[in-house]
């Protein structure tokens, strides 16, 4: 298992040897440090939590203690991950945990989009514009039998919030490691706007 903490800072493009065209993802991939070990023992479960984004914030009591026991300056985000190696309080986990052609499962929050209709929410379409069907055309339609059984069923598709959820996109890939820069160029693109914090682990469903 290896992972690590980033964050988006956009997208591009890079050219292969025999002229492809890749669309890519860059990713600030740590540096992380880990600062607290957790076990089976003292907590119930095996789990590292590590710290990323060096930021002058704002923390509470425990965290401070966190911070002061792993002898490590206050950080903005705290993750817990199960690496397989033996990693200790302190160590700091890079970009070059990975390599070129790994694949990643990436998980991050989309970009919020606020109230929005059955359109925008859930790709319908819109009610015809002639024949009696207005003043509004882009409305959800029908919502269920009126007889029986005289309710709207659950899962209907309707307007509401849509987006600022966590989403986890599959078996990407790896296409350069910039070990020096700590940044990650990953095939394809990923969860949320530019300064979104991702987690970016080994995937769980390798491809064929």
């Amino acid at each position: 298992m290896k992972a690590i903490l980033g964050k988006k800072l956009g997208m591009t493009q890079v050219f292969t040897e025999d002229g492809l065209v890749i669309p890519v993802t860059v990713v600030e991939a740590g540096p992380m440090t880990m600062v607290q070990k957790k076990t089976k023992e003292t907590d119930g479960y095996d789990a590292q939590v590590y710290a990323f984004d060096q930021k002058k914030k704002n923390v509470t009591k425990p965290q401070k203690g966190l911070f002061d026991k792993a002898k490590v300056e206050p950080m903005r985000v705290l993750r817990e991950f199960d690496i397989d190696q033996n990693f200790e309080v302190g160590t700091v986990v890079k970009a070059d945990i990975f390599s070129e052609k790994d694949k990643v499962d990436v998980c991050g929050i989309t970009k919020g989009h606020g109230f929005s209709g059955v359109i925008k929410r859930w790709n319908q379409h819109r009610l015809k514009m002639t024949h009696g069907t207005g003043p509004v055309h882009r409305e959800v339609g029908s919502m269920s039998a009126n007889s029986s059984p005289s309710r709207v069923f659950k899962n209907k598709h309707m307007p509401g919030q849509y987006g600022n959820e966590q989403v986890t996109i599959q078996n990407l890939e790896i296409v350069k490691v910039d070990a020096e820069r700590n940044l990650l160029l990953i095939k394809g693109n990923v969860p949320g706007a530019k300064g979104a914090i991702l987690s970016i682990r080994q995937t769980v469903k390798a491809g064929k």
